[in-house]
């Protein structure tokens, strides 16, 4: 059976390509935005977001093409006070969020939501926490030269990638949930699945 993953997310689709998952992908189709507001609007933590707009993505794509094993994700990030931040709409929002971030520690929820037949039949959600060191405005202008095109669609404004190592002074936590995906615990699934060999 082959995955087919909710999502056009080029990170997503990397962590699976290597570490050899066969998947085809398709965009789910959520306005995740509406559905993050309504979410919000229900009290929803950090960690359970995640998991439901997971869901939501994996659950539309389901219900399209129910003979499928279909993959969703999704990633929150929340400040030490429980503030949650979004994808940056422009540069000027990139820097907003990387002052605000500037010597403080966040957590990063990841989510991933199997489902089949239209229900979910496998979830997890993983967390990192992530220690940015104090950043000048002068390393935050030179970030955002050097990187800008490729944050753009990033929670948080970073990528750990490249040079956003330089963004942090401690990091706790699987590298793939920072990139998005809890992927040992899919991997496990798969496994359990005959997706991949034992």
């Amino acid at each position: 059976m082959t995955l087919l993953l909710a999502s056009q997310s080029a990170a997503r689709r990397a962590m699976l390509d290597a570490a050899g998952i066969a998947h085809d992908a398709m965009a789910s189709g959520v306005d995740e935005e509406a559905a993050k507001a309504a979410l919000r609007a229900d009290g929803l933590s950090p960690r359970d977001l995640a998991d439901a707009l997971a869901e939501l993505k994996a659950l539309r794509v389901s219900n399209r093409v129910p003979g499928a094993m279909v993959l969703g994700g999704d990633q929150t990030l929340a400040l030490d006070d429980g503030t949650m931040l979004d994808k940056p709409a422009d540069r000027d929002a990139a820097a907003a969020q990387l002052r605000l971030l500037s010597g403080r520690t966040h957590m990063l929820h990841s989510a991933a939501v199997i489902a089949e037949a239209g229900r979910p039949v496998w979830r997890h959600v993983d967390r990192a926490r992530m220690t940015v060191r104090p950043l000048s405005e002068a390393f935050i202008q030179s970030y955002l030269d050097l990187e800008y095109e490729e944050i753009a669609g990033c929670v948080g404004g970073y990528r750990i990638e490249g040079p956003g190592a330089q963004l942090f002074a401690r990091v706790e936590g699987s590298h793939f949930t920072i990139l998005g995906l809890p992927l040992l615990p899919l991997l496990d699934y798969l496994r359990i699945r005959g997706v991949l060999k034992t």
